[in-house]
């Protein structure tokens, strides 16, 4: 749901698959050697496969009402198939009244009217089947909506059977302790409720309340709901904001300016591991599906807790750390990216597994972020980013539109955002007095909805989205940047995305082989090699808008042409000459 720091506090702080794929030719791209066989025995389909993230909302809308539905998906099947992706991961479609756009949800059972029926769900499932695409969805179960029915019944009386399953504090025992909320206007995560004269426990919005996982019975029902959708046949979940819901329920004093650090205050609380083994045990160990947590504590020993197979939790980490970077107006520096992911790669080397993404709904638009969206460097950049999630070890998780290269939207108006965490924060703003342009201006750089507006279909109305009024505006540059205009040109982003996923499923060292960085002190120049048994292959990555010569280290020999090659031509030497924004993915001997 919320990329919880990259997110909320940056509002804080102001907030056929392939006829073509297989164009390049085997004497470009060396089959891939047999695995050793304690590799094989590690192997899992949930590490080999590439995770595509559809937020539903703005993918396709079916039938004219602005908002994309689970028919609007169905009529794309064919095209995800062409991408050579293995899993989509779904946001919520659970029934909702959408404060937060799905995550508040009043019915876990249910389809939103909005995006169709448990039918069209069904069908979806069963097309994606069909294509050998499995299917992840959203588990949000650290709060419900205040729409459900268990809130509902918690609220009305003190003694009610379903009080337990939220956490309240009685108003005659005075103000509760203080607690930070991500999405409050107020910044308060107490609400106040007359009907039993109490407060109730929202880390988000208001219309969040955090379920009560201290109580047994409140997570017997987490498990009945997660066995109604694994025995539908779906294949996994994405654990929305899991690492939150174990709580400290005595609600000690926390020091001041907590909320400034608080994955150290509200993640893994007291008992968050033993509801993961429970969870485990009574359910994930029945069904052959992959697990991943939003959030993996405060770095690699806490994200090694939830993945570790000898704990039988979880299987992926889903960790920040490198999103998080640059999020100030001056960006961020090559040399903290790389060594953010050559320390998670290294905690990893031996056990564990991780997943690795640069965008997701709450993130802004990779390339506008990480790249370079000006018209001359949008596209080489968007590629070198791809080709980056799918080289390192990890699942890649890409976001809808990515594939085209989507840029932020970068809206001028508060009115323009649809957002609760953007809407919310500008009001706080408001109120205090505080710097409204300089919160608008960081929104451009960050706010959500910069990678929520409608998939670019085509250069007709609403970018072929949708026949009606959008929910929320299409990117005006859709006319230029759009799937149709991308798959007529075999030099595209969204076609190097596709001999991307090619590579990857080709070639398993990509998948499975160790990650040793070079050249680390390169401020320009992010290159490593990948190695399995026989099979290594090399990554030179020019994350600059000017072209840059690279030595090759001395003991490595290039061999033969590149698995990936972003620009058109490419000269085999000793020192390689990279065009801007240039990625190289080459065999060694």
């Amino acid at each position: 749901m919320k990329n919880i720091i990259q997110t909320a506090l940056v509002a804080l702080l102001l907030i056929s698959t392939s006829s073509w794929a297989q164009s390049v030719s085997s004497n470009h791209r060396p089959a891939a050697r047999a695995q050793p066989t304690s590799q094989k025995q590690n192997a899992q389909w949930w590490k080999e496969t590439v995770v595509y993230q559809i937020y539903p909302r703005s993918f396709q809308d079916s039938n004219g009402d602005g908002v994309g539905d689970l028919r609007g998906i169905i009529s794309k099947l064919d095209y995800l198939k062409s991408l050579g992706v293995g899993t989509v991961w779904l946001n919520p479609i659970y029934a909702s009244p959408n404060d937060d756009n799905g995550y508040d949800i009043s019915d876990y059972r249910q389809i939103m009217p909005a995006f169709g029926t448990m039918q069209d769900f069904d069908a979806l499932l069963k097309g994606l089947h069909q294509r050998n695409i499995k299917l992840v969805m959203d588990l949000v179960v650290n709060h419900s909506s205040d729409e459900h029915e268990w809130f509902k019944q918690a609220r009305s009386s003190r003694t009610n059977p379903y009080r337990d399953y939220y956490h309240w504090w009685p108003a005659e025992k005075g103000k509760p302790t203080p607690r930070w909320s991500f999405f409050d206007v107020n910044s308060d995560a107490w609400k106040y409720d007359s009907l039993t004269n109490s407060y109730y426990l929202h880390y988000f919005s208001r219309k969040q309340p955090d379920l009560n996982w201290e109580n047994p019975k409140l997570r017997q029902e987490v498990y009945q709901l997660m066995r109604f959708w694994l025995d539908k046949g779906i294949d996994g979940f994405r654990m929305d904001a899991f690492q939150f819901v174990s709580k400290d329920t005595t609600f000690p004093v926390l020091p001041a300016g907590y909320e400034k650090n608080i994955i150290a205050y509200y993640g893994e609380g007291p008992h968050l591991h033993d509801y993961l083994q429970e969870m485990n045990r009574e359910v994930l160990s029945k069904y052959n599906v992959m697990t991943v947590a939003e959030g993996a504590g405060r770095g690699p020993t806490d994200a090694m807790r939830f993945v570790d197979p000898a704990r039988h939790e979880l299987n992926m980490a889903y960790h920040f750390e490198g999103v998080d970077l640059g999020n100030g107006p001056g960006g961020y520096q090559l040399k903290d990216f790389k060594r953010v992911y050559t320390r998670w790669d290294s905690a990893f080397a031996q056990k564990g597994w991780l997943s690795i993404f640069l965008a997701n709904h709450d993130v802004p638009r990779m390339v506008s972020k990480f790249g370079d969206d000006r018209p001359a460097f949008r596209e080489p950049s968007a590629k070198l980013l791809t080709t980056f999630i799918l080289t390192m070890r990890g699942t890649p998780y890409y976001y809808n539109g990515d594939e085209l290269g989507m840029t932020n939207i970068r809206f001028d108006r508060i009115e323009q955002y649809r957002d609760v965490a953007t809407r919310n924060e500008y009001a706080r703003l408001q109120q205090q007095g505080g710097d409204l342009a300089a919160f608008l201006a960081t929104a451009k750089r960050s706010a959500r909805d910069n990678a929520r507006t409608p998939f670019q279909w085509n250069a007709s109305a609403n970018a072929g989205f949708t026949t009606g009024a959008p929910w929320l505006a299409v990117n005006p540059n859709y006319p230029q940047l759009n799937a149709a205009a991308q798959e007529k040109d075999p030099n595209s982003v969204l076609n190097y995305f596709r001999r991307a996923t090619a590579a990857r499923q080709q070639h398993k060292v990509l998948v499975y082989g160790a990650y040793h960085l070079l050249d680390e002190a390169n401020p320009h120049i992010y290159a490593y090699t990948r190695t399995l048994g026989p099979d290594k292959a090399l990554v030179v990555l020019n994350f600059s808008s000017e072209k840059r010569k690279w030595p090759v280290p001395a003991g490595l020999t290039l061999n033969g042409m590149p698995w990936l090659n972003n620009y058109p031509t490419f000269t085999s030497a000793s020192t390689l000459a990279l065009e801007p924004w240039q990625a190289v993915v080459i065999p060694l001997r």
